[in-house]
């Protein structure tokens, strides 16, 4: 309340913004829809009234053939699609961009793992997209994989191409599942990237609550074709999620399909108008650089996620973060060494992008006789060594140690800057001197990073 209080401009999750685009009834008239599974109110795990309805409805709006309420994030989604889709000890291949939750999927259901690394943009220091070439090599070299997980878009708004992608995997007769946390708008707005599903994804996870106005902890899985044993996923959803659903999450992953459908296309085009002239604006007016067509070549890119580069500035992402919170009331999504990141959806208006110009291009004044940040490499190298399988991890020994002095030793976790989630490191792979490089220099320029605990320790294997 505190934090709500202050009216802040809000370039971050959930996508409702503080219930600016939500119209229906606040307050005291929640706790109406706070209910449960009595006559009439249907139920989760065995829908066939109004759930099943507007589950139906949703699967019509995005595309699917079927679609499935998540109450417990997109986190249960991703990991009931792997569990779905793979025996204990099957071969997954998995871009290396994916988030924590595809991981722990893993380890939950004894997956061994094939990681594809992303591009990387030297320009904007950001994982990229990830090129067919090398899925097609991992699917040559691992004929028995089940499928290909990848993460589209990534945290940057960075599109791989989907429609290549998901010939390609098909053509090797296997199952893709796509990671599109960040993309459940796509479908509503022919000015933005294509959904997955509109090239016949397998499996489509998605946060409502990240760029739709529903509740935190709403999200949809969508199933398109017949290579998925939908009955399979509706076990593990029924494993996986709690069995006292929020009826208030459900409600709203409704109301944002609703929303989408009568008014996703129009706001959208007002919005990314807004955008152009924002983008504009700070490019004529300041050293801030922002990521488009104009400066990435390599792939797609959502328009609505602002991706604000501070290197030119002389501060790094951090820093500004801090600024923009502190002396402008603006909080963004996410900062990293040289980049802000800003989540803009239907919930944000002209004046909130006019306020964050304002203030960007005030610091840019005030700060201009700063030197540009030096260019470090931060590129994570080579995929560490897998010493021990994920499906052995739970039940192993382990102590914590020093980050400093765990080069050469196995971690037990991942480590995570978070955001975005992405793992520097997975257990059971092998800490290398350039990723506690990495890690330092995140922790030291003001980042989080979780699996680092007080006093710089981390969690580590006693015997392999």
């Amino acid at each position: 309340m505190k934090y709500s209080g202050k009216s802040p401009v809000s370039f971050h999750m959930p996508g409702h913004k503080l219930g600016k685009d939500v119209n229906i009834p606040h307050d005291n008239n929640l706790y109406l829809m706070d209910v449960t599974e009595v006559p009439g109110l249907d139920n989760l795990h065995q829908p066939n009234g109004v759930i099943k309805e507007a589950q139906e409805l949703a699967a019509k709006a995005f595309g699917a053939d079927h679609t499935f309420f998540l109450v417990n994030g997109s986190t249960c989604g991703i990991q009931a699609a792997i569990m779905s889709l793979c025996k204990r000890g099957d071969k997954l291949i998995v871009a290396r961009d994916c988030h924590m939750a595809a991981i722990n999927g893993m380890m939950l259901a004894g997956v061994q793992p094939v990681y594809i690394k992303p591009e990387f943009d030297n320009s904007f220091k950001i994982p990229s997209v990830l090129q067919c070439k090398d899925i097609e090599k991992a699917l040559i070299e691992n004929s028995d994989a089940v499928g290909v997980y990848i993460t589209r878009p990534n945290y940057y708004g960075v599109c791989s191409d989907i429609k290549k992608i998901c010939g390609l995997v098909h053509s090797h007769g296997k199952v893709l599942i796509v990671d599109e946390a960040h993309g459940a708008h796509f479908k509503f707005s022919d000015k933005l990237p294509p959904s997955a599903l509109e090239h016949d994804s397998d499996i489509c996870i998605q946060s409502a609550h990240k760029t739709l106005p529903a509740l935190t902890q709403g999200a949809y899985l969508h199933v398109k074709g017949s290579r998925v044993d939908v009955e399979k996923i509706k076990y593990n959803l029924n494993i996986l999620q709690t069995s006292s659903p929020s009826y208030l999450v459900m409600a709203f992953l409704d109301i944002s399909r609703a929303v989408m459908e009568k008014q996703g296309k129009q706001i959208i085009e007002s919005l990314l108008c807004d955008i152009e002239e924002f983008y504009q604006s700070i490019n004529d007016s300041t050293q801030f650089k922002i990521l488009s067509k104009d400066n990435f070549k390599s792939g797609d890119l959502d328009k609505t996620r602002l991706v604000i580069n501070t290197k030119n500035n002389g501060l790094s992402g951090f820093n500004i973060e801090k600024i923009l919170r502190k002396q402008y009331n603006i909080q963004v999504e996410m900062a990293d060494l040289y980049n802000i990141v800003c989540i803009t959806t239907n919930a944000n208006r002209g004046q909130d992008l006019k306020e964050l110009r304002n203030a960007l291009i005030d610091i840019d004044e005030n700060y201009n006789k700063c030197l540009p940040l030096p260019d470090i490499c931060i590129e994570s190298g080579n995929i560490p060594q897998q010493k021990v399988k994920l499906s052995e991890l739970m039940h192993k020994n382990f102590k914590r140690k020093k980050l400093t002095k765990a080069c050469g030793m196995v971690s037990r976790r991942m480590i995570t800057p978070y955001p975005p989630g992405v793992p520097v490191i997975c257990p059971g792979e092998v800490i290398t001197e350039k990723i506690i490089e990495n890690i330092m220099r995140i922790l030291e320029s003001g980042g989080n990073v979780n699996g680092v605990y007080d006093g710089l320790e981390v969690e580590v294997l006693t015997s392999l």
